[in-house]
């Protein structure tokens, strides 16, 4: 049997305003996130240390979340800051971690 709906999410992360920025796609922004914060998620976020959430979009299909990833990875920069900009002018990290209220700046933002 098929799922019908499931969430999938193209995310940028950067490790501070107008830094270093990474572009990913998940089927669980919150573990995906998770293994982030650990530096675990991916070589390149661990390098650099991003770990801050500025971007994300969200998908129905899978293919649709990889297609609009491989968009935005193609994407001049400013373009992408752009982008970030529109809808996150201060650059705030967007994510929450499950069961909390408020962003844990402490281990999101260093």
């Amino acid at each position: 049997m098929k799922r019908t709906y499931h969430n999938y999410w193209v995310y940028i992360l950067t490790n501070k305003p107008k830094g270093v920025l990474y572009i990913g796609v998940t089927g669980g922004i919150d573990d995906r996130m998770e293994r982030h914060i650990a530096g675990k998620g991916s070589a390149f976020a661990a390098k650099y240390n991003v770990k801050r959430l500025v971007y994300f979009e969200e998908f129905q299909y899978v293919e649709d979340a990889i297609k609009r990833e491989k968009q935005l990875k193609n994407w001049h920069r400013q373009w992408k800051i752009n982008l970030i900009e529109s809808k996150n002018p201060d650059w705030n990290n967007l994510w929450k971690p499950l069961g909390s209220k408020e962003i844990d700046s402490e281990t999101t933002s260093k």
